[in-house]
């Protein structure tokens, strides 16, 4: 079981997550939506596509596109797609 956390709070919790390049892609139910705030941000991955963000707002606290998916991926990572990772901070364990 992983969890992520930040500014004291549980964000995601799952057994299933789909772990790429290091990273923990949380899937989308396994996520507390209340905490994400869409961003306008974007990047781009050779082989997974273009990035979208989200700003995690927790107890009055901002960590700007501390959380980023995959909407539309490549096909090469399909199966993360609308997955959620995290950065910037947010600590990501296995319980």
């Amino acid at each position: 079981m992983m969890i992520a956390e930040w500014n004291g709070r549980e964000i995601a919790r799952s057994a299933g997550t789909v772990v790429v390049e290091g990273n923990h892609y949380f899937p989308p139910a396994a996520v507390d939506a209340q905490f994400l705030t869409p961003s306008d941000s974007h990047t781009k991955c050779y082989w997974k596509g273009e990035a979208s963000y989200y700003t995690l707002a927790v107890d009055g606290a901002t960590n700007p596109d501390a959380a980023w998916y995959y909407p539309e991926p490549f096909d090469a990572a399909a199966n993360i797609k609308d997955y959620i990772a995290f950065w910037k901070g947010v600590e990501v364990r296995e319980v």
